[in-house]
């Protein structure tokens, strides 16, 4: 072999080399027996090493998807091997669920300790036992179904999660029937305020959770155009965090986080499209509820890739505005 041949073959294998490093891997698992559990599949990224404890965000996927379909979509997994964090996608079998849908609207499944919560959550332990994570990083969200769980998980492990992301889901119990859920998804659910106390309520009862004074931030997204979750339910969902944040700040019912929106942004362009942000602060002025309206979005995570299904293409990013949001709060 000609020097000139020796040196393109050792670049090549540079390149390649360079490449597999530059990308992470999957890791399956499984907690709970028999029918009553979950399978998983966690993405460690390109940069994982059991010497650094990085940031775990746990997405939960909508109705008829999987976790490779959810991770495709979203482009999450690339997201973590940029910025140095573990993802975690649980499926939903269609023994649980015909349409594979997360049963937020079910009572048994809308509490710490019982039901799919109690199974997420036992995930998320689990990869914290068998992989390097920081605890006061982690994140929950996900779509429609997901949307509606990641609400619920933020609710009943507080002890567990620094902030939520949702993408066309619904405000914390907004149904407890099928029926419920389905007229709930169309013209929305209960009073924000009251199910933002019942939300304050469920984080004072975690075990060893002070609620005063910690809050739970959380990201919305919602598309103006979307025919299977009513714009209504992302107006619910960042009005019921403002309610629970505003009793989790001190006690009382106060507006100390005030249900005005304290901040809005607009924007629009060629690979976007336009979309507004109301963003509500707390007592000293931090962001901690957004809420993203993004104009002719239908049911679908806005910026997502067509590899994925419930996709958008065209911007704005919903993946990179949850972590931008995620990676501002510790718990």
């Amino acid at each position: 072999m000609s020097t000139k041949h020796a040196l393109a073959a050792l670049l090549f294998v540079f390149a390649m080399t360079t490449t597999i490093r530059a990308q992470g891997h999957w890791v399956t698992g499984r907690v709970g027996r028999a029918e009553a559990g979950r399978n998983y599949k966690l993405w460690l990224p390109a940069k994982y090493t059991a010497k650094r404890p990085l940031p775990l965000v746990l997405m939960l996927h909508g109705c008829t998807q999987t976790p490779e379909d959810f991770a495709a979509g979203t482009r999450m997994n690339s997201l973590a091997d940029k910025h140095d964090f573990l993802v975690v996608y649980p499926e939903q079998p269609k023994e649980a669920n015909p349409l594979k849908c997360w049963n937020w609207f079910a009572p048994e499944h809308q509490s710490r300790d019982k039901g799919e919560p109690a199974l997420l959550a036992d995930i998320v332990r689990a990869i914290q036992s068998a992989h390097r994570t920081d605890a006061r990083r982690v994140y929950v969200a996900g779509i429609s179904a997901g949307g509606a769980m990641a609400v619920i998980m933020g609710a009943a492990y507080p002890d567990l999660f620094a902030a939520v992301g949702v993408s066309a889901g619904l405000e914390y119990k907004a149904a407890t029937s099928i029926p419920e859920a389905l007229a709930a998804q169309k013209q929305g659910g209960p009073d924000p305020a009251q199910q933002g106390r019942l939300a304050y309520e469920a984080m004072r009862s975690a075990p060893g959770f002070v609620a005063r004074g910690r809050l739970m931030p959380v990201i919305v997204f919602q598309g103006s155009d979307d025919g299977a979750v009513a714009p209504v339910n992302a107006e619910q969902v960042a009005a019921q965090w403002v309610a629970t944040n505003d009793l989790l700040d001190d006690g009382a019912d106060n507006s100390s986080v005030d249900i005005v929106r304290h901040g809005a942004a607009a924007g629009s362009g060629a690979r976007l499209h336009d979309y507004e942000v109301n963003i509500y602060r707390d007592r000293r002025g931090r962001p901690l509820v957004e809420r993203w309206l993004v104009k002719g979005l239908r049911h679908a995570w806005s910026g997502g890739s067509a590899d994925g299904t419930f996709t958008d293409p065209k911007g704005p990013d919903a993946s990179a505005e949850m972590w931008r949001f995620f990676s501002g709060f510790k718990r």
